[in-house]
């Protein structure tokens, strides 16, 4: 509910993005999930206007690694609410978020991130978030879909680079997908955690060399989530 609230205390114009491109999303929804690419082009149109209308001017850095066939599991540092309007409008691969299960029960996002095949994770059942992962997994191997993953859990409080989780490399290796790891700078200083005003001023999005999984097994994660992280924090630094 937080990124809802924060965003709509920030500018009307944001308000009536948010809600239009929800009501535009959800009427799209009624035809089914042949409608699902239409949605995501929603999404990117409604992230763009969140930029557009704060300010926020973005200086991106390594697309042309994207060239080769995906699917690909991007996996993201996380500084900022203002992360997901960046990466939606900056990368141009279709691509699903998994997010943790409380943003589903938000009006507009929600029925948003439920009808255009998002994937909710909850993070007190541990079984429960195995199974969307396994889940995730297959989406990749059946249609082909990318998906994001933000693998430190949460925002950093200070900006530095968390601990990194698993799951990226886990539906990497399940999916035989090749993980990408993206480092974003800036996005904490245009909305600050805790913060409910967007600040305008430039960020920086930075694509890294993508890891092929071809023959790892899930007793690699751990090696395949350490290798991202490092590349993460060159591209960082």
């Amino acid at each position: 509910m937080a990124l809802l609230w924060s965003l709509l205390i920030v500018d009307p114009l944001i308000i009536l993005s948010t809600f239009f491109c929800g009501a535009v999303s959800g009427l799209f929804a009624i035809f089914g999930p042949s409608t699902r690419s239409k949605q995501i082009a929603i999404s990117r149109a409604w992230a763009r206007s969140i930029l557009f209308f704060a300010g926020v001017k973005v200086e991106v850095e390594g697309l042309e690694r994207l060239a080769a066939a995906g699917p690909y599991v991007f996996s993201a540092n996380h500084l900022s609410y203002m992360d997901t309007p960046v990466i939606l409008t900056h990368i141009p691969v279709q691509f699903r978020f998994l997010a943790k299960e409380g943003l589903f029960q938000i009006p507009f996002l929600g029925w948003h991130l439920k009808t255009a095949g998002h994937v909710p994770v909850p993070r007190e059942d541990p079984r429960a978030a195995v199974r969307s992962l396994s889940l995730t997994a297959k989406l990749i191997e059946s249609d082909g879909t990318s998906v994001l993953f933000f693998p430190e859990g949460g925002r950093s409080a200070d900006g530095a680079l968390q601990e990194f989780k698993d799951g990226a490399a886990y539906i990497a290796i399940k999916a035989q997908a090749r993980l990408v790891p993206v480092a974003l700078l800036g996005t904490n200083k245009i909305m600050p955690m805790g913060s409910k005003i967007i600040r305008g001023g430039r960020v920086k999005l930075r694509v890294g060399e993508p890891i092929p999984t071809t023959g790892m097994t899930l007793k690699d994660r751990g090696a395949l989530t350490e290798a991202a992280r490092e590349q993460m924090t060159r591209m960082l630094n």
